[in-house]
């Protein structure tokens, strides 16, 4: 059954979402970043590209001709998944194919529209049998 991880009270939501996609890539691991739409992940890939100087986030989008050997994909459209380890979901609704991977992470701001849908996401997975784990990431400030 899938993880499920709910990363609350975020300030920067793409910032949070370069340091898990790091972290993840650091342990060998595989990351589909699904945002809601073209903005969101032009968005996400410049943070990825400038995220830390000292290191770069391989990442590419999902229809990319090396999208299967690339550890962290970016996009809005999840019409091909190349790999189901980890998926960082941006987008309002919940993921149709999120039970097939491993983890599935919720990345939520303190915006009222990303709190009330995060909201309803959190009752589906529930809902639906899932055991949700929690981090209030307020401690972390702006």
């Amino acid at each position: 059954m899938t993880r499920i991880d709910f990363y609350t009270h975020v300030e920067d939501r793409a910032g949070v979402v370069c340091q898990l996609a790091a972290k993840a890539v650091s342990q060998g691991k595989r990351v589909m970043i699904f945002t809601a739409g073209p903005a969101e992940t032009d968005l996400i890939d410049q943070r990825l590209w400038t995220f830390n100087q000292l290191s770069f986030i391989p990442h590419c989008r999902a229809n990319h001709e090396l999208a299967a050997e690339t550890p962290v994909i970016v996009d809005h459209v999840a019409e091909t998944l190349p790999h189901h380890e980890i998926l960082i979901n941006l987008h309002p609704d919940w993921p149709r194919f999120f039970s097939r991977f491993e983890r599935l992470i919720e990345i939520v701001s303190q915006q009222p529209d990303i709190t009330d849908a995060a909201r309803q996401r959190f009752r589906y997975y529930r809902d639906c049998g899932y055991d949700i784990q929690s981090h209030n990431l307020s401690h972390l400030g702006s």
